[in-house]
């Protein structure tokens, strides 16, 4: 995936435009896809794999300050994405 289009769709959805915070924005990127990994997903270059990207990292850089446990249309989204390949056969 592009690891810029990325960027700009997670500071679009933070409401951050300045570059200061982009090495540790990528870094959250980077976690969010290793994350999802993790749970089995492939992730493919497909506008809703990325929106996926995007949520996850921006769940990953609010929990920071918040704490707050992962929003259960995030989790929501991630169990379709993982079910609807496993009943295609592709898991």
């Amino acid at each position: 995936m592009n690891e810029e289009l990325l960027l700009q769709g997670l500071k679009l959805d933070l409401g951050i435009s300045a570059t200061a915070f982009d090495p540790r924005l990528l870094s959250r990127i980077r976690a969010a896809q290793a994350r999802i990994a993790e749970e089995g997903i492939v992730l493919e270059d497909t506008e809703a794999d990325r929106d996926l990207v995007i949520m996850y990292a921006a769940y990953l850089w609010r929990q920071r300050v918040t704490g707050e446990g992962m929003p259960r249309m995030l989790r929501y989204a991630l169990n379709n994405r993982l079910f609807s390949r496993k009943a295609a056969g592709e898991v």
